[in-house]
């Protein structure tokens, strides 16, 4: 998403979002330091939130100052305040793709794909050897609407496989995601898409 938070960071877009009225959150946060480049608030902060007019009390990072779990519990009490309701509605869910088709950090076979009830969970990835806090896919499902943001050669293997292969969400977490049970949206550059079939490829927004 760098190159989307910088455009929108610049004319004619800066002017157009009325920030005033947006409220950002994270689907997932790696649990390193606030200054780290590899933080996700960090390069969101860097590319977008601070070149723009919206209210400090709207921007709401997930801190992992403190143990993962203790993290996650605070983060899902966070929203729980902000919505004061048990159904959830986020307007936009913005999510990459991986290559190994995990979205957020829900990675494949990790048991935090079985998780029906929390909104927010800790994860350990010990590939990655690393921590992270997550929101959970159920809780993603609650949104209104959600967009994948997917480009590179490097992802037309794993697209294929989400959108063409047989049903296997603990392979490929991305294929869990369904808001309010209907089809995500889908914006996928031209290399990103070149192994779809011409029928999924019409389905798709291609750039």
């Amino acid at each position: 998403p760098h190159r989307l938070y910088e455009i929108l960071a610049t004319s004619p877009y800066r002017e157009r979002i009325h920030w005033e009225e947006v409220n950002v959150f994270w689907s997932d946060e790696r649990c390193v330091p606030e200054d780290d480049p590899h933080n996700n608030a960090w390069m969101a902060r860097q590319t977008l939130l601070d070149r723009v007019p919206i209210p400090p009390e709207n921007i709401h990072p997930i801190r992992c100052d403190q143990s993962p779990s203790e993290a996650a519990l605070q983060y899902e009490q966070e929203l729980k305040d902000f919505f004061s309701t048990q159904n959830p509605n986020f307007h936009l869910v913005l999510l990459g793709l991986g290559e190994n088709g995990h979205i957020a950090s829900l990675f494949p076979h990790n048991p935090v794909l079985n998780e029906q009830e929390r909104w927010v969970s800790d994860v350990f990835i010990p590939k990655l050897d690393m921590h992270r806090v997550t929101f959970t896919a159920p809780f993603i499902n609650q949104a209104s609407q959600v967009v994948f943001l997917v480009s590179g050669l490097d992802k037309a293997g794993v697209l294929e496989k989400v959108l063409e292969g047989p049903y296997q969400p603990h392979e490929l977490p991305a294929q869990l995601i369904r808001p309010n049970g209907a089809q995500p949206i889908w914006l996928v550059d031209k290399a990103a898409s070149h192994k779809l079939t011409e029928q999924t490829d019409q389905d798709i927004k291609t750039c």
